[in-house]
Order: C-alpha cells, then structure tokens, then sequence
C-alpha cells in the first residue's frame, strides 16, 4: 500500500548522523513550500521528559493525549501495531507532501541509508535501498537530488480523475447548458463534448451535480453534491470524498471552447507541494476555479471551508498551497464561460435565435 504515498526512510545505525541530516534539510524542503512530517521510531520507546506534566498523567490513565497551543500540537498515542502504523501514515498522506521516516530500516518503503565513519557498507538485507551517503560527503546535497526525483515520481503516479459540473440553475439560458448542442452539426451536447475531452487527459471522468444525465452517458459516475456546501465546492468535494487518492481536473459543462490543448497544459502545471492550480486570464490575480487542477491533499482544505461555512473557490486563491498561473494567449478562450444565448452567439457564430431552435431541439432528442 505504500507504493503511491510519499513515505521515504533515512536509515543507519545509531551514531551515523540521521537526525544531523534531517535537521539541515527541513528548512530547504519548507522553503520550497513542501508540507513535511518526520516520523521517528524509536526502539527503547518514549520516556517523558516531564513525567509531572498533566498531559503524561492523562496518557498513563489511560488516554490518548493531544496538547495544542498557539506554537503547535504535540500528540502522543498508545503503542500501536504495523496495521495501526500503515493507517496513520495513510492518514498524513492526506495532510503532508513528504513523510520521512527515521528508523525502520527493514519496512518496504524507499530509503537511504548513512553510513558511519567507521562503515564501509550498509547492512545487508535492507529492502528498496535507493542511495548509500558515505560519512563524508555532503549528504544534503545528496539527498535532496534524491527526494526531488522521489516527489515527482509520486506526482506522477497519482491518477488524475476529471469532474465535470452539471446542474446549475441556468437563469438566463433558460435550459440546462450541459444539454445544449455543439455548434459543429452533431447530436452531441456540450456535456458529451467536454467528457470526450477529459476522456483524452484522464484516467476516468466523472459528473457531479443534479443535472439530467443523457442515456449513452449513464455509465459515468455521477455524484450528489455534498451537503455540508453549496455550488461548484459541493461537486469538487463530493468527487474527493468518492475517490480520495486522485487529483482533479475540475471544469464547468458552460466552456464551449474547452480544448484537449487547454487541459494538457493546466495538467502539466502541477507541482510537488502545490495543492491546487488556479488560472489567471489577465494581470488582477483575479483566478478562474472552474477550470483548475486539485490535487487529493487539496480536500482537507475544502472540508475546513465546508465547516466554516464557506462554498467558495476562490477562497482557495489565498492559501498557501495553491498557485496561481497564468493562461498563454493562445489558450485563454478555453475559460470563457458563457451563461446566455447572446453570449453563445459571440462563441459560435449563431444567432440568438439559433441558439434556441436548436436548445429545443435538443430537449426533445434527450
């Protein structure tokens, strides 16, 4: 199971400087953004260093303890068994870019491991051993090239999953936009058009919302909007939560222009660290969401919006771990929406009146 989780081990012997090493590369990798948790074992288990405190005599009646105040969070559990393991560091999967591990030298994650002064080779039998840093060398250095390949393989390995929103009002079209009919002379709506186009960048696509589905589309998955929120955060939340280790392209069914071309390079955007991809048309820093990228880290920040209250995804623009790009020139009509006929006219050529002949028409083909 831990093929696709970040988790990478710093290995050797007691003396052999692991915790040297880790205490000069965290500040390199925070300030390249990356969110990490270091977990440690140790095999003495853990003394207190205040065993007066009123937290260690919660935790020896019985409890486990979380203490939290204005500078962090400490948390100490009961001694917990390999199952119990592999299902917190799933859990910190969802939270953090990068696990490191010290200690756990025979565990199936990758690792490295340091040598001492007085050692020539690792221990024989250490499983997916990636890197040996010798004593004298500059094991940062070393490291780091090692965990930047290490990151991006395991952005890589993520699936990327398309969603597609469905059901919105539609006030003044007058008729469901994904139902619409392409201009190109086909039967085909707007939904199919945008599916077909996901279909080319994505591993699977799904429909979220409670719009109509047509029938040659009924095989997709189509979720029910979650209903902690409202509009396009009930739909992007609701596919999170139904597969909750993939990234997302989100688009709205309203983009005529959407292009295979357009997803492509809001795909090739994504990056170790970054949570969310938020396109930008023009200089305001104003971002467009409803055609964005959403790595699977990125729904613990939707669920605390959703607690708040909040169903806005321009919110996300003010966090810390979306970035913000901007569109090239030639790709920018890909995020022009359009939400009346007239405005489908200056897309397509038609006339308002063409427009809802052929909306009609469309109705009663579904």
């Amino acid at each position: 199971m831990f093929n696709d989780l970040p988790i990478f081990g710093i290995c050797g012997w007691s003396g052999s400087g692991k915790t040297t090493l880790l205490e000069s590369i965290l500040p390199l990798l925070s300030e390249r953004g990356l969110r990490v948790v270091v977990v440690k074992h140790d095999v003495h288990g853990i003394t207190p260093e205040t065993p007066d405190k009123d937290s260690e005599r919660l935790f020896r009646a019985g409890a486990d303890v979380i203490v939290h105040g204005p500078g962090g969070s400490l948390s100490r559990c009961s001694a917990c068994d390999e199952v119990q393991l592999e299902t917190q560091l799933s859990r910190l999967a969802e939270q953090y870019d990068l696990i490191l591990i010290e200690g756990y030298k025979h565990a199936p994650w990758p690792k490295v491991w340091l040598t001492k002064s007085d050692e020539s080779a690792p221990l024989q039998g250490i499983s997916n051993l990636v890197g040996i840093l010798p004593w004298d060398t500059d094991r940062t250095a070393a490291l780091t090239a090692i965990l930047d390949d290490f990151l991006q393989k395991m952005l890589n390995c993520t699936p990327i999953f398309g969603c597609v929103l469905i059901g919105g009002k539609s006030t003044r079209m007058g008729t469901p936009k994904h139902l619409l009919p392409c201009a190109d002379g086909t039967r085909q709506t707007w939904l199919h058009r945008t599916v077909s186009l996901l279909q080319k960048v994505c591993q699977k696509v799904v429909l979220a919302g409670a719009g109509t589905v047509p029938d040659d589309l009924q095989q997709l998955p189509h979720m029910v909007d979650a209903m902690e929120t409202e509009g396009p955060m009930a739909g992007l939340l609701a596919a999170m939560r139904w597969a909750p280790r993939a990234s997302w392209l989100l688009t709205a069914c309203d983009l005529p222009n959407l292009s295979c071309d357009a997803l492509k390079w809001l795909a090739a955007q994504r990056r170790p660290g970054v949570w969310a991809v938020l396109p930008c048309l023009d200089g305001t820093g104003r971002v467009e969401p409803l055609l964005a990228w959403h790595d699977f880290r990125c729904r613990m920040i939707l669920e605390q919006f959703a607690m708040k209250g909040g169903c806005s995804l321009q919110d996300l623009a003010s966090h810390p771990k979306a970035m913000r790009v901007v569109v090239p020139p030639e790709l920018i009509s890909a995020w022009k929406d359009v939400d009346s006929s007239e405005s489908i006219a200056e897309h397509t050529g038609d006339t308002a009146i063409d427009v809802e002949a052929k909306a009609l028409s469309s109705g009663r083909s579904q």
